[in-house]
C-alpha cells in the first residue's frame, strides 16, 4: 500500500495529452473505484480544472449525471486544486463545508470539469471555489473550506 502522505507521482495521462493523471490512492479505494478517470491541469497560476470522464455507472434514472457523482468530484477537486495550486505543500485534510449551487444537468458522453481557485490560505484552512463545466458550459457553481492535517 502506498504512503498516503508522500506526494502522488505526476505523470501525463497517456490518453488525453496535457492532462496529468490524476487518480491518487489505491484501486478500492474512492477516488479511483467510484470515480474512475481523474484528469488535472493548471490553465492558470491562479486556476486549476479537475476532469472526470463520466462513464454509464455515474448515469442517474434520468440518464444525466447523477448529481452525487458531481459532488464527488468537486469535493475531490477542492484538494487536488488545492494541490496543484500551492505547488505540492498543501498536506491534504478534510472537508469542513462544501456548498454547491447546480444550475444544469451533465451529459455523461461528455467530459465534465470542475475549475478550482485558491481565495485564502491560513495555517489550518484552505479556502477554495470555483465551477462545474461542460464544454464551456457552466453547469454549477461551489465553494469549499477544507481543513489541513498534520501527518502522523
Amino acid at each position: 500500500m502506498a504512503d498516503a502522505n508522500e506526494p502522488a507521482q505526476r505523470r501525463e495521462h497517456p490518453d488525453y495529452p496535457g492532462w496529468i493523471d490524476a487518480a491518487f490512492g489505491e484501486p478500492e479505494h474512492y477516488n479511483r473505484a467510484v470515480m474512475g478517470t481523474l484528469l488535472i491541469r493548471r490553465d492558470s497560476p491562479q486556476v486549476a480544472r479537475l476532469r472526470m470522464i463520466p462513464e454509464e455507472r455515474h448515469k442517474n434514472q434520468y440518464g444525466v449525471v447523477h448529481g452525487g457523482m458531481i459532488l464527488g468530484l468537486i469535493d475531490i477537486a477542492g484538494f487536488a486544486g488545492a494541490t496543484e495550486l500551492t505547488d505540492g505543500t498543501f498536506p491534504g485534510g478534510v472537508t469542513i463545508e462544501l456548498t454547491n449551487h447546480f444550475v444544469g444537468a451533465a451529459d455523461p458522453d461528455q467530459p465534465l470539469d470542475a475549475t478550482v481557485e485558491v481565495i485564502r490560505e491560513t495555517g489550518k484552512m484552505v479556502f477554495v471555489r470555483g465551477t462545474v463545466e461542460q464544454d464551456g458550459v457552466i453547469l454549477g457553481s461551489w465553494s469549499s473550506i477544507l481543513r489541513k492535517i498534520s501527518p502522523r
